[in-house]
């Protein structure tokens, strides 16, 4: 079948939950260096800023913050200490190790699809892959050890400059779509659930002028329940206004995603 369209994928909110996994490990390292656990609320409200896609940085931002405004007399950690308390309660063993070893949050992640998923995409002529800030052993294990996908194209941490820099994105897209990207190519779509995400696909908008590309957003997993309509609906409102092209309720909606209607 003919190719109709390249989608690109954040991992996490997208792929899978990461309330009891990253977002509790964000919250456990703020707690420890400061006393203070932040909300989901106040976590959705510093990625609604559109720069915090790496959790250890907001991690000490938040902890700046609250430090800041309580003129307390603690001290900031380095962001050494940081990441090494964070992958403590992620991982809860070396990343580096077989994840068998392992005993972190990363152990409470549910997925938000499975591998018919991508069969689906596939058999109908869209051609898929990853652009994550995730570590790699983290990315690695939820595509292939979970997911059971072979050697998924997998842009990660290390990769490429952090979101909202488009680098990665752009990188992934050529190197499934050939070194040339502009009006003779098929779409180009990204889904991820922050304000970053959708900045991602704006910037390469403006490096790659010709090329179509498209911003997918959805809320992440937590605000999906029924007692949180409310903040979903702000939350999808502040995607729309950040650019997004289009907001999705399921990843599925993709299945009959219409490139044409953008």
């Amino acid at each position: 079948m003919k190719n109709i369209g390249l989608i690109l994928f954040d991992i996490d909110g997208v792929i899978r939950s990461v309330e009891e996994s990253y977002r509790l490990s964000l919250k456990k390292t703020v707690y420890k260096f400061s006393g203070w656990e932040p909300s989901y609320l106040d976590i959705d409200s510093a990625k609604n800023e559109g720069i915090w896609n790496n959790d250890w940085d907001l991690s000490l931002e938040l902890i700046k913050r609250f430090i800041k405004k309580g003129n307390l007399n603690l001290e900031i950690p380095s962001r050494e200490k940081i990441i090494k308390c964070f992958e403590q309660f992620y991982f809860g063993g070396d990343p580096n190790k077989d994840s068998k070893y392992w005993y972190g949050f990363i152990k409470n992640e549910k997925l938000l699809v499975d591998k018919k998923f991508f069969d689906l995409l596939q058999r109908n002529g869209i051609i898929w892959g990853f652009v994550s800030g995730a570590e790699s052993a983290s990315a690695k294990f939820v595509l292939e050890k979970r997911l059971g996908l072979k050697s998924p194209p997998l842009i990660s941490m290390g990769d490429a400059p952090d979101k909202p820099n488009p680098k990665g994105f752009i990188k992934l897209s050529k190197k499934l779509l050939g070194d040339k990207l502009g009006a003779s190519n098929i779409p180009i779509a990204y889904v991820g659930d922050t304000i970053a995400d959708i900045n991602t696909v704006i910037n390469a908008k403006k490096e790659i002028p010709y090329q179509k590309f498209i911003s997918i957003g959805i809320a992440p997993p937590h605000l999906h329940l029924k007692s949180r309509l409310k903040e979903r609906n702000s939350y999808e409102t502040n995607l729309r206004n950040a650019g997004a092209d289009l907001i999705i309720n399921s990843i599925n909606d993709l299945n009959d995603i219409n490139f044409d209607q953008f």
